[in-house]
């Protein structure tokens, strides 16, 4: 990176800190959760831009009634290039709500600075990225630079509940190609050090076991759902993980996971032997297990239990995502990207998948490599969610980074 570059971010940190400061202010949750939209946050970096001297930013609505306006706003600010290739550097304007708020030492939408860092709700999820995006296309303005590839900032709505009105939105609308290079920075380690290129399957379920509440002292008159469950709950550990044993070094852990997980509550004494249970599990699959094979399964394990036991059972499917191919570690926003890393932070990168989802993951199924990338705490979603002032600016060197790199893909 040079001097010059990195010079000039330095120097902005304190108009970072008070845009991240701006951001926090605005809530912006969504109607599923009982907010308003994105609307007077897209509003506000709409205005901003324009400050900024980057423009007039695009607007791509999509309709919903629900939202203020009764529309989600997304925004696309793009910064001519020497070539006609895009870069995408894709963020999320949304938030969730702020949760318990007695856990929290302020005001979630009160921004605090403290001790190197910006407290509120979405700092740290998705506004630092926000925020280093804009600040890196900003630095290239004033300093007379073009970039190697046209930029296209892209400030999204609704990738906390599903990205229907969001990146699924305009990917069906055609505002990404195949040829685009595209970054997705929600998500990462503090050191900077991980570039996520592949997701694993998610399949939620849970398990309903129907008996026969009676009293515990007569338990053969009943059937008792607790102990059919329990023993469920273990076939299905065992069959899962014993009929799918491959591995996949690109993740950590390498295997397909099968995790029993919630349990709902089933009497409120002692002495009453349980009618019905509920159990869930939480599987993350690797990309090359059809989640059909694994579902069949289930239903086998399932199926042998109720004949063996005389109960009553269902499988209801809570979340079900099927992963999407990996982005290749050879694709060029992935070399683009590990250079650019290696050229501010000094790091080599680990090139893996994880077990949680993105919104990468759309970019993919529409057959668009997408690199995931951050440099972050791990602090998203939790009671006095915070930005690392330090990450910030270097989030906005490795942007500008990539885009001035005008490196042979």
């Amino acid at each position: 990176m040079t001097e010059e570059i990195a010079d000039i971010l330095d120097s902005m940190c304190d108009d970072m800190v008070q845009f991240l400061c701006d951001l926090i202010s605005i809530p912006a949750i969504s109607p599923d959760s009982g907010g308003k939209g994105e609307a007077e946050k897209a509003a506000f970096l709409s205005q901003q831009v324009r400050k900024m001297g980057l423009g007039f930013p695009e607007r791509f609505d999509a309709s919903d009634p629900r939202a203020e306006g009764g529309l989600r706003p997304n925004i696309v600010v793009r910064m001519p290039g020497k070539s006609t290739q895009r870069l995408w550097i894709v963020t999320h304007m949304d938030v969730v709500p702020e949760g318990d708020r007695s856990l929290w030492e302020t005001d979630p939408f009160v921004p605090v600075v403290r001790d190197g860092k910006v407290f509120g709700r979405g700092a740290n999820d998705n506004g630092q990225e926000i925020v280093a995006s804009l600040f890196a296309a900003y630095a290239l303005k004033n300093l007379g630079l073009t970039p190697a590839r046209e930029v296209c900032l892209c400030f999204v709505a609704d990738e906390e509940m599903g990205s229907r009105y969001g990146i699924q939105y305009l990917l069906k609308n055609g505002l990404f190609a195949p040829q685009d290079l595209v970054v997705v920075p929600d998500g990462g380690t503090e050191k900077g050090d991980f570039i996520e290129v592949a997701e694993k399957s998610i399949l939620w379920f849970n398990v309903k076991v129907f008996g026969k509440q009676v009293h515990a002292s007569k338990p053969h008159e009943g059937l008792n759902a607790c102990r059919v469950a329990n023993e469920l709950s273990v076939d299905l550990d065992r069959a899962l993980h014993k009929a799918f044993l491959d591995q996949d070094k690109l993740f950590e852990p390498s295997l397909s996971t099968f995790e029993p997980t919630k349990r709902e509550a089933n009497v409120a004494n002692v002495n009453t032997v349980p009618g019905k249970e509920i159990f869930a599990f939480d599987c993350r699959i690797l990309p090359g297990v059809p989640l059909d094979d694994v579902l069949r399964v289930i239903d086998e394990a399932c199926m042998r239990k109720a004949e063996e036991s005389g109960a009553v059972i269902e499988v209801d499917i809570l979340q079900r995502n099927d992963a999407a191919p990996p982005t290749s570690v050879d694709a060029p926003v992935v070399k683009l990207l590990n250079k650019a890393v290696y050229d501010v932070l000094g790091v080599n990168p680990v090139i893996g998948g994880i077990g949680g989802g993105t919104c990468a993951a759309f970019f993919r199924a529409g057959g668009i490599p997408a690199a995931v990338w951050a440099q972050e705490a791990d602090v998203a979603h939790m009671p006095n969610e915070y930005a690392v002032i330090e990450h910030i600016v270097n989030e906005a060197k490795v942007f500008a980074q990539m885009m001035l790199n005008n490196l042979e893909l």
